[in-house]
């Protein structure tokens, strides 16, 4: 009888663990994405009208805020999407 290979990943009993790890890439992710955007934004802006870093600044700024303001609303509807879940459950609607 051949020995079996032990898993290094079972996607069954580590699912919880995976989908966190997703949530929080995917949060960290679009935080960055949002700074970075706006760091290039401003970047072109103070080049092309010969400023020293001022559209940079502003930029980053508004990235930062942009990006969280993004990142709160997807915590608030995976929060949501978490509570139907549990509701649908436990009125036996899986």
């Amino acid at each position: 009888m051949p020995k079996q290979k032990k898993k290094i990943f079972d996607y069954k009993r580590d699912r919880p663990w995976i989908e966190n790890l997703y949530i929080v890439t995917q949060l960290g992710l679009t935080m960055a994405g949002c700074i970075a955007f706006c760091f290039f934004v401003g970047l072109y802006l103070d080049k092309w009208l010969g400023t020293r870093g001022i559209f940079i600044t502003i930029f980053i700024i508004l990235g930062v805020i942009g990006g969280a303001n993004v990142v709160y609303r997807q915590i608030i509807e995976i929060m949501e999407q978490q509570e139907n879940d549990t509701t649908n459950s436990e009125n036996g609607n899986a």
